[in-house]
């Protein structure tokens, strides 16, 4: 049974604009991806809620300030960065450092984000379920990644077919 969804902050919530070298609640401009807020709304009355990050810029405080620039701290119950944990995605250890932090065992968790490298192949080897959020479309082949999805607003029904057809892209 999924009790967590563990997502991804920078192009998976939030969009990220690496040209801008500071702190993401620095920037003048900052905002979800779309559908992101509505999709947050209906699942944290479902799932723990939990965001994790290797932003270069951020540390877990910052990433929180950003956040609350959008509104969206509400709706997550628990926050980490790399910089905070001491390891980085993709080393299964930030996966691990956050279920034990979080009390849950992996395979009760969903891992969500934009970069298979780093969000979907540590979450994997780590016992977690995997679902890719890829915004191109370009219908790549990712074993490690249970389901793709090109839209967050495919979130909901990827989270309900996911023990049900993995492996496919929605």
């Amino acid at each position: 049974m999924i009790k967590a969804i563990i997502f991804d902050w920078g192009d998976t919530v939030m969009r990220d604009y690496p040209e801008l070298n500071s702190p993401m609640y620095t920037w003048k401009h900052v905002e979800y991806i779309p559908f992101v807020e509505e999709t947050l709304k209906v699942l944290c009355k479902k799932y723990l809620l939990v965001i994790a990050t290797n932003a270069g810029q951020s540390d877990t405080t910052a990433m929180i300030k950003a956040l609350q620039r959008v509104g969206a701290v509400q709706y997550f119950q628990f926050f980490f960065s790399s910089k905070d944990l001491g390891f980085e995605k993709p080393d299964v250890r930030f996966f691990t450092s956050i279920v034990h932090k979080i009390q849950i065992k992996p395979e009760e968790c969903i891992m969500i984000g934009n970069l298979y490298e780093k969000d979907i192949t540590g979450a994997k080897d780590a016992g977690m379920k995997t679902i890719l959020f890829d915004e191109k479309t370009d219908n790549i082949l990712y074993p490690k990644a249970d389901i793709v999805i090109h839209t967050i607003k495919k979130l909901e029904k990827a989270l309900e077919s996911l023990s049900v057809n993995p492996s496919e892209h929605i």
